[in-house]
Order: C-alpha cells, then sequence, then structure tokens
C-alpha cells in the first residue's frame, strides 16, 4: 500500500451507536471538493484503509496477543494491567468473565461501528458528491469503501453472531435497530466481498491501492465462519496462480513484497522518517536486548512449553519424547530444540538460539533472565517461560539508534489461504484437495506427507493451522469457530494449565538443569458464553430494539 495510507488520522471513538447518526467533522475541505475528482477521492478512501492496522493490533483485544487466551503463549507480569495479568485473567475465565470486563478487554463493538459509520458516509458522499468521477474510478473506489466494510462486518461478526447492519443509505439509520440474525450478517459480509472481488483491479494495475487478491483472501477468512465453503475453495483456486509460498518459512515474514515476496497478500507498512512507528519490540524483543544497552524492556509475553512441543523434528521422524523434561526433580538432558522443524526455529526463541550476533540467556542471572510467575511480580524483560517471541521480531533492529519499531507486518498470505482451502475442502469431503493443500505446507519446511482422510485429516489440518499460522491472531479464533474452545484440554481450552523450563546454571561450564514449571495460578477456563461477546450497556442503554444476549444475562 502506498506510504499515504499510513499518515492519516482518526478521531476518537463513539461512546455509543446512538452517536451514529453524527457526522464526522471535515474542517479543511468540503465535501463536494473532496469528491470532485479521482485524486481527492483517493485521499479520503485512504483513510478508511487505516483501520486494516486497528483490525490487525488493536481490536484482536485490548490486552494483547489472543494467544495467551490459548496454550500457546504466556504474559508474565502479575501486575493488574493490560499486557500483565489480564490476559490471564481471560484465561482462567470464572467471575472475571463478567459483561464489563469481556467489553472493556475483548470487546470491539463500539470501534468498529464508529469504523463503520466513517465507511457508510464516504460511500454515501462517493456516490452523492461523486458526480464528475469517471465511471471506472467511482465504481473502484467503491469496491475499496466495500471491502474494507466488509472486513469490518466479519471482524463484529466472529465476535458477536448477531449484529446490527447499517450499509450507505444514512436516512435509514435509526437509533432503535434491531440485530440481524447470524445468517443476514454473514450475507451482508459475502455480498460487500463478492462486490469488492468483482470491480477491484488486479494486483498489478492497481497502484498499490487495494486489488482483487486482497478482497479473494478475505474471502478465504471470512467464509469459514460463514460455512459457505465452495466461496472458500473458489477464492483460493483464484488466488494459486498469482502467489506461492516463500521459499523460506522466515522470509514470509520478514521480507516485504517489495522485496519480491511471493506469498504476501497484504502487509502495513511503517517508516521511521515518516514518523510511522510501533511498539511490537518494546513488548516481545528478548529482555536483553535492552539491558545490553542500559534500557529497559521486552518480554511481556512469551511462547510455553506446550507450544514449543507442537513442534516436529526437522527429519520427518515424529514429535520428541519430552517427558525427560517434565519431571519434577529437572534434568541436565539438553532439550531437542536443534532437532526440530524450520517454523519452530523461525518462530521461537531458546536457551543459546543465535540471535542480534549473541546467545539467548533466558536462564537465571543470564542476560536475558528468568523470573518466577506469581513471584516476581515484574519480570522487567526476563522470561517467566524460558522463551521468547522470534516471529514477527526485528533482529535488526538496532537500539542504540531508536526505540520505536518499523518492521512490516503481514495482514494477509497465501500460507493462511492454502490453509482455509485444506479446511473447506475437508468440509466438501473432497480429501484430495485437502490433502493437497497441506502437503504444499508440508513440502515447503521439508516435511513428509501421507494422504489422509477422516479424523485423521482433520487432525493433520488442525496441526498445521496451529504451527503454520502460530501468533497471527487465528488460532483462538478458530477454537471459538470450531465449538472446540469449551471442550478439556487439549482439543479445548479447560482444566489445563500452561508450562514453561526454568533454567538454571550448574557447576559444570555450559551446562544447564532445566525444571519444568507451571507459569500458571489456577487451572484455565472457557465458559460457553465467550463464543460470543456480549452487547456493550452503552448500546442496550440507547436501542430498545437490542437485547443483550440470552448466556449473559
Amino acid at each position: 500500500m502506498k506510504k499515504i495510507v499510513l499518515i492519516l488520522s482518526l478521531v476518537g471513538v463513539l461512546s455509543a451507536c446512538n452517536k451514529f447518526l453524527d457526522m464526522t467533522p471535515r474542517d479543511s475541505i468540503s465535501d463536494k471538493v473532496m469528491w470532485s475528482n479521482t485524486e481527492s477521492a483517493e485521499y479520503a478512501v485512504n483513510s478508511i484503509y487505516s483501520y486494516a492496522y486497528d483490525i490487525y493490533a488493536s481490536w484482536p483485544s485490548t490486552v494483547g496477543m489472543t494467544e495467551s487466551f490459548t496454550d500457546m503463549f504466556k504474559y508474565g507480569s502479575y501486575v493488574n494491567f493490560a499486557f500483565c495479568l489480564i490476559p490471564s485473567q481471560v484465561a482462567y475465565g470464572g467471575t472475571n468473565l463478567t459483561n464489563s470486563f469481556v467489553d472493556v478487554y475483548l470487546g470491539a463493538w463500539t470501534p468498529l461501528y464508529k469504523a463503520i459509520k466513517n465507511t457508510n458516509e464516504a460511500i454515501f458522499y462517493l456516490k452523492e458528491l461523486g458526480t464528475g468521477l469517471p465511471e471506472a474510478d467511482k465504481t473502484r473506489l467503491q469496491a475499496e469503501l466495500r471491502l474494507m466494510r466488509g472486513w469490518l462486518y466479519f471482524e463484529l461478526m466472529k465476535r458477536y453472531k448477531e449484529v446490527i447492519i447499517y450499509d450507505e443509505d444514512l436516512s435509514k439509520i435509526a437509533v432503535e435497530k434491531e440485530l440481524s440474525s447470524e445468517a443476514e450478517g454473514w450475507d451482508f459480509v459475502w455480498k460487500d466481498l463478492e462486490f469488492a472481488k468483482d470491480n477491484l483491479p488486479e494486483k498489478a494495475a492497481a497502484r498499490g491501492r487495494l486489488n482483487k487478491d486482497m478482497a479473494l483472501a478475505l474471502i478465504t477468512r471470512s467464509m469459514l465462519y460463514a460455512k459457505e465453503y465452495q466461496r472458500v475453495i473458489d477464492a483460493a483456486d483464484a488466488l494459486s496462480a498469482t502467489y506461492s509460498l516463500m521459499p523460506s518459512y522466515a522470509d514470509a515474514f520478514t521480507k516485504s513484497v517489495t522485496e519480491g515476496n511471493t506469498e504476501t497478500i497484504l502487509q502495513y507498512s511503517f517508516s521511521y522518517s515518516d514518523g510511522l512507528t510501533h511498539e511490537f519490540d518494546f513488548y516481545y524483543a528478548p529482555g536483553g536486548d535492552y539491558k545490553l544497552v542500559g534500557q529497559q524492556g521486552g518480554g511481556y509475553g512469551t511462547p510455553t512449553q506446550e507450544m514449543v512441543e507442537s513442534y516436529e523434528k526437522a527429519d520427518g521422524s515424529g514429535f520428541p519424547d519430552w517427558s525427560p523434561w517434565h519431571g519434577s526433580t529437572g534434568t541436565v538432558a539438553e532439550p531437542p530444540y536443534e532437532q526440530l522443524e524450520p517454523r519452530f526455529q523461525a518462530t521461537i526463541l531458546y536457551n543459546g538460539a543465535t540471535w542480534k550476533d549473541r546467545k539467548i540467556e533466558p536462564f537465571v542471572g543470564g542476560t536475558d533472565g528468568w523470573c518466577q510467575w506469581n513471584k516476581d511480580a515484574q519480570p522487567e524483560g526476563r522470561t517467566t517461560t524460558g522463551y521468547y517471541l522470534r516471529k514477527f521480531v526485528d533482529e535488526s533492529h538496532d537500539l542504540t539508534v531508536r526505540s520505536e519499531s518499523t518492521q512490516h507486518f503481514v495482514l494477509l498470505r497465501y500460507g493462511e489461504v492454502l490453509l482455509n482451502k485444506a479446511e473447506a475442502c475437508y468440509r466438501n469431503n473432497d480429501f484430495p484437495g485437502a490433502n493437497a493443500a497441506v502437503k504444499e505446507i508440508r513440502n515447503r519446511v521439508g516435511l513428509p506427507y501421507t494422504d489422509k482422510s477422516g479424523d485423521a485429516l482433520w487432525a493433520a489440518i488442525r496441526q498445521e493451522r496451529r504451527v503454520e499460522l502460530a501468533f497471527e491472531d487465528l488460532w483462538y479464533w478458530d477454537l471459538r469457530r470450531w465449538g472446540d474452545a469449551g471442550k478439556d484440554y487439549p482439543v479445548g481450552l479447560n482444566n489445563y494449565q500452561v508450562h514453561g523450563l526454568k533454567i538454571e546454571t550448574t557447576s559444570v561450564e555450559g551446562q544447564y538443569q532445566y525444571t519444568y514449571v507451571s507459569v500458571d495460578d489456577k487451572d484455565r477456563n472457557f465458559p460457553s458464553k465467550m463464543y460470543r461477546f456480549p452487547i456493550p450497556d452503552s448500546e442496550l442503554n440507547s436501542n430498545p430494539l437490542v437485547n443483550q444476549y440470552p448466556e449473559w444475562n
């Protein structure tokens, strides 16, 4: 996307949907002038583009990575803040999960409806005031806006299932409006994305703007939720001629589109010189990166031992036997990290891993350090699990030059599209199609695959989604979407704790003691009401036609 997409800023969040009729202030240029020519109209549409980053970084949850609600990830601080204790409280469930708590920390009703309001206004003004635009440009811009609106409604639907539908007909907006059915909601998402697919240009002709392929990729994601599996398959097939997996799994995230990334369908870019930065490294880089330059940061959240044990051996001989590292007394045996497949090496930093021309030291007293969950309230960059996140963290980030991060983020990629297709084929009883997609994913990292059917095929698809798409904000939503989240672990998110390895030096140089430790206070719990989030009180208080979902009363 063009850099201008990231420069534009947005106004504050609506307090409730009864503000939906308020028009966005425009005090620098009139609406009539803004929509009078293609250049200024594109500039107006660019402001809607910036919601793509909010969808990725702000609205998955306001407390951190949603993987922390699963067995993948753990925030190590015991302080009762976001990115600290609160994600664990979400995972523990129980009395923590009140209507207000879930709305504040997980809900996105209010900001999503504000974004939808602004998008609908843009479509309205484009239609009403864009009479002088070339018809092709007018149709293309409407398709860009409808792609964004379809994406925004998808984010609402996956959280709430029954939502209020507003379109660009501003005359029909009312404070009192009923919820749609779930089927109506998914149909609305489909029609917007279908319009975008049919009216956006091909990638080569899009000039860096939204294109047809992005709509197709979103169709493969959203229509899994809608259980419209043939639509998923058709969209994935349409992308297969243009995109391919990068030869290296790590390159799928570290290389940008301009560097020849053949897998990325949509990325969000940053620029330090333009003041367009983020703080991902501050939260997730190894703590030693900061300690070595006299700063404090990193290590807020770290991968769990359960996630590490999800990876197969690189030689294709199956999973290592981790039982020697599960004993209560510990072992000096070196964990089989070097034996694990490439996706592990590209995703997780472990004791002795090479990083920024040094070795990671997540042991007691090491450069990166270790802290005990719930005893050391503020880890200050130390890990509670014995690991750090590597995927998405910028190894080239020089903290002596700047503290801000500028690495791009991949929002849509072909690897996900293939796994979306695999699942859709499985649901349609097209086992050959599902096997072919899974095989393509595994071939990239050198893992063998034998065609499967039935439960064995589903287990293979589930495994590949877990490790291939790890930390891409999909696993928690997948478990909800499949109806598995409320089941007992390891299928679901009930009745288990997550673990790490406490690592200590011994009297023998270069030798370490590894002790299996829980990094939870209690068993985790996913109550069935969490299959959808509660409607916020602000909406209930202003709209008498909407009642709270029964499970939240």
